[in-house]
Parts: structure tokens; sequence; C-alpha cells
């Protein structure tokens, strides 16, 4: 049967824009979190969250259900750019992933350098980087960064994004299940067996989805892996024929489904349901814990360290290139942006820490400070690279 191979020159622009935009809204849902948790809302705010619905409260629902919905958008954005996009071919990926690695791994090492014993358990934290938040800063900047540098945000933040569900996957999975994991493996198994009798239609794909949700919240394995793993097995052939001259693929059109309800829904309930830091109400030591700066040093300081550091060295090495029209000084800005942790960062900490909401506040107040800085100074730092490059054009 002949098959198709879905290109589309645009893809990479509309998913900078929804990004983009998207980071602003959760820019907008943080900033209100923070507000009301240091408000005479706070106790309310606190009710609301761990009221029940059903089995689960609502915190549960929120970062087990909905951010298995945010996983999934990941999923099929790294499928696609793996596939048919920026990471398509091996010297596309060397920077981006190259850059992604360093990135995660300084950071953890410098917040193991403030943690040992049982806060060591957070070292993944600083090592994740927030995809909204990072290109809705650089969307601020407008057209005037070049758009090499963009994709190559992208796609670091996308490999990022892979590496954060494996580091959750082998290092953040509580005791096992075995019949809950085979049951799981069974729905992955027939969601494989759709992909390779080419199914198009997404509503199949969508049940055997929920069924394996299940299983995997049940089997001591994250159910956000759940969204991962449906989105690398939905089908990325394009309809041929179709009647309504829909030919897009299921991929495409569960993705360009997703974009929205994810990126202006889910990711800022996310962001308000878990960025509710009480600052005021912590012990003033709180800002000077170990958790604190290693969360906060290993985004601002470890991120700059991993990113630009191991791009310079790749790119002396001639392992990799320069984007196009960029400079060590956008490069330097890019990396700070990788520093804005976040969504990611917050929901690695509610796992490193359950049970202990003081080093939760801790981290979570590492993480905003970290994330914070590291935005400001990245967006000032692009801003001056790009009125240099423009004197030095006059």
């Amino acid at each position: 049967m002949k098959t198709f191979r879905v290109l589309h020159p645009s893809a990479i622009r509309a998913f900078l824009n929804s990004q983009s935009s998207a980071g602003l809204v959760l820019m907008a849902a943080a900033a209100l979190a923070l507000i009301i948790a240091n408000s005479p809302l706070r106790s309310g705010y606190e009710a609301v969250l761990h009221s029940n619905l059903g089995p689960l409260s609502l915190a549960h629902w929120i970062n087990d259900g909905l951010m298995a919905l945010f996983f999934l958008l990941v999923g099929l954005e790294i499928k696609r750019e793996m596939l048919d996009g920026q990471l398509s071919t091996w010297p596309r990926r060397v920077l981006p992933g190259i850059a992604a690695a360093g990135g995660m791994a300084v950071p953890a090492l410098v917040y193991l350098a403030f943690n040992q014993g049982p806060t060591a358990a957070g070292w993944a934290i600083p090592a994740a980087t927030d995809i909204a938040f990072a290109l809705g800063v650089i969307a601020l900047l407008g057209n005037r960064v070049p758009a090499s540098l963009r994709i190559f945000l992208a796609a670091l933040a996308i490999i990022d994004d892979l590496g954060a569900v494996l580091i959750i996957a082998l290092f953040y999975t509580a005791d096992l299940s075995l019949p809950d994991l085979a049951g799981a493996g069974i729905f992955t198994g027939m969601l494989y067996g759709l992909n390779r009798l080419r199914v198009h239609r997404l509503l199949p794909y969508l049940i055997l989805g929920g069924a394996l949700w299940f299983f995997v919240y049940r089997s001591g394995i994250h159910a956000t892996l759940a969204g991962v793993i449906l989105a690398f097995t939905i089908l990325m052939d394009r309809t041929p024929a179709r009647p309504d001259g829909d030919a897009r693929s299921p991929l495409h059109r569960l993705e360009h489904g997703l974009h929205l309800p994810v990126g202006y829904l889910v990711v800022p309930i996310l962001g308000l349901a878990n960025a509710g830091v009480p600052v005021l109400a912590l012990p003033a030591g709180a800002f000077a814990a170990p958790v604190t700066l290693g969360a906060a040093l290993g985004l601002l300081l470890g991120k700059v360290a991993g990113v630009l550091g191991v791009s310079i060295l790749a790119i002396r090495l001639g392992i990799a290139h320069m984007p196009a029209h960029a400079t060590r000084l956008h490069m330097l800005g890019v990396a700070l942006l990788c520093g804005i942790g976040f969504t990611m960062s917050i929901f690695i900490t509610l796992l490193a820490f359950p049970g202990a909401p003081m080093l939760q506040a801790e981290a979570k107040l590492g993480v905003l400070i970290g994330s914070l800085v590291s935005g400001l100074l990245g967006y000032g730092v692009l801003a001056l690279a790009i009125r240099r490059q423009k004197s030095d054009a006059v």
C-alpha cells in the first residue's frame, strides 16, 4: 500500500506561534496563582485543590489527568519533529541534542552540590525547560530574533522534554503493580497494532489511550507517561482520498486539535494549580535552604553552563554548526531562557518530595526565583544582541 510523507514548510512556524502565545497566558496564570497564594484567598485556593472529585482530589486530576494531555501533545510534537521536521536528520539533531544533554546534566550537578541525603531526590528539578514559557519570552522580541535561533530553542526544549519523560519513567516510579503493568502492556500492543494496520480514524486510538491511562495510573508508573506512549503510536501517514478533502495524518489532526485547549486551558490550569507558593508564609530561612538554592542556581547557572558551554565546545570541535545569523551573545540569551523550568520543574518537585509540603514549597520557590531571573536576563541579553547586530549592520 502506498504511503505518503507529509511535508509542512510552515509547520514549525505555526508551532512556535502557538507555543509562544500559550506561554504568555501561562505567565498570567502563574502570576495569578502567586497573588492568590499570598492573599486572604489562600485557604480557599488550597481547599478547592484538595476537594475530592470522585476517587481523586482536584489536584490529582490536574497533575495526573490534564498533565497527561500536556505530555500527549509534547509526544506528538517530538514524533513529528523527529520524522518530518527540525529533528528529522542527524545533523539537525546534533546541536540541540548536545545542548539539551548539557542543559540537563549540569543543572543536576549544581543541585547535588547543595543537596545530599533525602533532599538529593530533587536532582532532576532544575533539569527541565518549560517550552511554552521560554518561547513566550522570546516571542516578546518579535521577528527581530533570528528564525534559526527560535527553531534551535524549540528543538532543544523538545529534546529536553523527552529527557524529562525518561527521567520520570526511570527515577520517579513508585512500587509497581505487575497485573496493571501487564494491562498497560496489552493496550500498548493494541495501539501499536492500530498503527501497523494503518488505522486513520482517531477514535480507536483515543479509546485505547484512555484505557492505557487507567492501567498506567494503577501500575505505579506516573500516568502522564500514557500520553507519551499514545502519541508515539498514532499514525503519521496522511489519509489518501478523504471525501472531505482533509488528507492530514491522524497525528497532525490530533496535534492541531490539541494545541488550543492544551496551550490556552490545560497549561494555564497546571500553572494556576502548582505555582501558588505562599512566599509570605515561608520562614526567612527558606530562601537560603539547600533545596531552594539548588533549584534556583541549577536553573540559572547550571543551564547556562550546560547549554552554552557544551554548544560552544561542539561548534569549536566542528561537531555542530552555529545557528544561521546567530552570535554567541544570542546563544547566551537562549541558554538563559532554557533556565525557565516552571511547569516541568514544579511537576518533578511533586514527584521528588511526595508528602513533604515544606520541601515542595522550598523547591517551588527555587524554581520560581530561578525561572524569573533566567527569563528576565535572557530577554535582556537577546535584546542587547539584537541591538548590537543591528548597529553592526549599519
